[in-house]
């Protein structure tokens, strides 16, 4: 017996800790308590790579739904995925171009965004709160911004993971797409842990920046010379104002404020750009000539000065285009850091303090690889997310459909031999995340030897070759049953084909770069537009054109693998392949009796606490039975 006057209390307080550390840690997600470094359930299950996955959105009014997606409103659905089921999730369209694009088309193939807190607080897929499902429009090849992400992710980014999925939409197939974690607060916690900084997506409101991210896009706005679709903007032109040549009397920098500093573009050649310039031959170009300054003049960017990354001065209403977009609650102490950070950057000091160096070096390495102008380094300025934590800044991948050059219509040569020290059409004087690294030899000399590491992982070990040969084997099957696709099979297969060259060309032409060498590589009969282009697939995608109004979810929704045993696992193992028998959302599994029961919202390192907690409690019972006896 004890002869402890105090077990009483110890033993009381012990059951009391117990149970209020079970309480805390079984809310612990909803409280931020993410301890870090620490994994997240999502990334194993949803986004393994050697399988595509299966969603499937359940729906009323699914038609109306697809008629109204360009005002990017959310509506509730029930989702499926790889058998698991969860109701009440919200729904809607994403995208910049491609949103506008789809819908000049005629297309229903949209992008979306599931969100899935957006009715139930805390809810999740896993501790994963956004996902977006890329409709792979402009991309023959179905995988550029797979391919990026990959490595990116694999050369030490904080980049987005990502896997393929086939989508049905209430029991029919809608097609093939790329699930791409959103990077909000489950990136935030996966990679920052519970101390996670601030996030934002500098974007120019006139250029589909804000949190509808493309309300209000036009692709008449942003210089191309294209139409809502793509197209020229000019129809009587008997294709001679083929995408990417202004059109007709247009006139550089009318009505645009947010094009460059001082609030205009430079005017190319005069005010009106009424031919192609001498030596402007299409035939050169892949069959799409060049921009106006292509020719020789080189303008600064359309996008504006805080979306360059530029010090401005000590005013947060100077920088709307960044703290208008913020994707964390952000405070004047954090806006009073963040532009101290830029104003190191723009003056080159103090960079140790400002920037998480390494990893924005390997971002530009990969970056300026895979020549990519629909970005920060392009001329819209964007597409691309700002971390900053305790005063210093990193940059997030996003969006790389229009990478391998293909944004612009270059000519394979150009896009091959571009420059990896000075990737920017007019110059990077302008884009001070990227001028530092040219400000001082060191930083230069840092990034030359990861890109040497890079070309050495990712090329020379022909791992990159490789990673595109098994993505199309894997893709293959869903590419041919997709429905909506914005390519033919033919075009897919010329596709990868020419991505495989690419990368081989450009790793050959960016190790000569390393070495000094200035001879050009060789091209030969590449054709960027081969992988898909701002103009690609236009006229063609869709999906299923009725909707069933089913109401709720299908009587079930697991599907039947060829051996009848069901999903295989949380991760969907034995799902089989489009074409195969049974390859159906109403298979043998059976749903979830309630959705509410589905997995979701409760991490693994909740349900370790809670054994803590259990251990502790069953303590401080046995003091207790201790004493008494």
């Amino acid at each position: 017996m004890s002869t402890s006057k105090h077990m009483d209390r110890i033993c009381m307080a012990a059951i009391a800790a117990a149970l209020a550390l079970t309480l805390l840690f079984m809310n612990g997600a909803g409280l931020g308590l993410v301890a870090s470094g620490q994994a997240m359930g999502y990334e194993s299950r949803l986004f393994t790579t050697d399988q595509v996955h299966r969603i499937d959105i359940v729906m009323n009014g699914w038609d109306t739904f697809i008629a109204a997606c360009e005002n990017e409103e959310y509506s509730a659905c029930s989702v499926v995925i790889d058998g698991e089921s969860y109701k009440n999730v919200g729904i809607r369209a994403k995208g910049n171009t491609s949103l506008s694009s789809v819908s000049a088309m005629g297309s229903r193939r949209y992008s979306f965004k599931l969100e899935f807190d957006r009715y139930e607080k805390g809810k999740s897929y896993y501790g994963l709160d956004k996902l977006c499902l890329n409709n792979l429009i402009q991309d023959n090849t179905m995988m550029k911004d797979y391919l990026v992400y990959q490595m990116m992710g694999g050369f030490g980014v904080e980049a987005p993971l990502c896997s393929f999925v086939y989508i049905t939409v209430n029991g029919e197939d809608w097609g093939l797409y790329l699930a791409v974690e959103g990077v909000e607060d489950g990136f935030l916690r996966r990679n920052y842990g519970s101390d996670e900084g601030e996030l934002y997506k500098p974007d120019s409101t006139g250029f589909g920046g804000g949190r509808g991210n493309g309300r209000g896009f036009r692709m008449e706005d942003v210089g191309l010379g294209l139409d809502g679709a793509g197209n020229s903007a000019d129809s009587s032109d008997n294709g001679q104002n083929a995408p990417g040549v202004f059109p007709p009397g247009w006139k550089d920098g009318a009505e645009r404020p947010d094009f460059a500093p001082g609030g205009q573009a430079p005017q190319p050649d005069g005010e009106r750009q009424d031919a192609l310039p001498p030596g402007n031959d299409a035939a050169q170009n892949d069959g799409m000539p060049q921009l106006p300054w292509e020719s020789g003049a080189r303008p600064g960017g359309m996008g504006s000065d805080d979306v360059k990354l530029q010090y401005i001065d000590g005013d947060p209403e100077s920088y709307p285009n960044i703290f208008g977009n913020a994707k964390t609650d952000v405070s004047s102490a954090d806006q009073q850091r963040l532009i101290g950070a830029l104003k190191n950057l723009s003056s080159c000091t103090d960079l140790e303090n400002t920037l998480e160096m390494e990893r924005v070096l390997r971002y530009f390495v990969v970056h300026n690889f895979v020549c990519n102008g629909d970005s920060y380094t392009g001329s819209m300025v964007h597409n691309y997310y700002l971390h900053e934590k305790d005063g210093k800044l990193s940059m997030i991948p996003w969006d790389y459909n229009l990478a391998f050059g293909t944004f612009q219509g270059n000519s394979a040569a150009s896009a091959v031999n571009a420059s990896i020290d000075d990737p920017v059409d007019g110059g990077y004087d302008d884009r001070p995340m990227l001028a530092w690294i040219f400000s001082d030899g060191t930083y230069t000399e840092q990034y030359h030897a990861l890109f040497r590491a890079f070309l050495e992982e990712w090329l020379d070990s022909g791992k990159l070759e490789q990673m595109i040969a098994a993505t199309a084997e894997l893709i293959r099957p869903y590419v041919e049953q997709d429905p909506g696709k914005f390519c033919t099979v033919e075009e897919f297969e010329l596709g990868v084909s020419a991505a495989t060259r690419f990368v081989t060309l450009r790793a050959q032409a960016v190790s000569r770069q390393l070495e000094g060498d200035a001879q050009a590589v060789d091209t030969g009969d590449l054709k960027l537009s081969d992988m898909g282009s701002m103009s690609s697939g236009m006229g063609r995608g869709g999906g299923p054109a009725t909707d069933q109004e089913t109401g709720d979810l299908p009587p079930d929704n697991r599907g039947t693998p060829p051996d009848g045993t069901g999903m295989g696992g949380a991760n969907g193992q034995n799902l089989q392949r489009p074409g195969e028998e049974g390859f159906s959302p109403q298979g043998a599994g059976g749903a979830p009796e309630s959705l509410e029961t589905a997995p979701g919202g409760t991490g693994a390192s909740a349900w370790v606490w809670l054994g803590v907690s259990v251990l502790v409690l069953a303590a401080g019972l046995v003091l207790a039975v201790k004493k008494k006896f």
